[in-house]
């Protein structure tokens, strides 16, 4: 089972170049304080229009194949070159999402 200390070592790794867990703290990427459950593309971070005027909310699904390939989930580029391809990793990320 994935935990929330690999994701944070993780999202550390992998994420926090561009993106924070501390809510209204945004980097070059929107911060993901609280994405599960939100509104996909409703956070106050105006620079990213990749998913303005998504009709989804962020579940553990849909956040597993964004970050697997948001090209390929979205269905056009974005801003997001990280892709994570190991289903554990993902997981864990999530967890970690999860708490914050």
């Amino acid at each position: 089972m994935a935990s929330s200390d690999d994701g944070a070592k993780l999202f550390k790794k992998k994420c926090s170049t561009c993106h924070t867990v501390e809510a209204g703290k945004h980097k070059t990427g929107p911060s993901l304080a609280g994405v599960i459950g939100r509104q996909a593309g409703s956070t106050d971070f105006s620079k990213y229009k990749a998913l303005k005027g998504a009709d989804f909310s962020w579940d553990e699904a849909n956040l597993a194949e964004w970050i697997e390939d948001p090209k390929k989930f979205i269905g056009k580029p974005t801003a997001m070159t990280v892709k994570v391809k190991k289903e554990d990793e993902r997981a864990a990320i999530i967890e970690y999402l999860k708490e914050n």
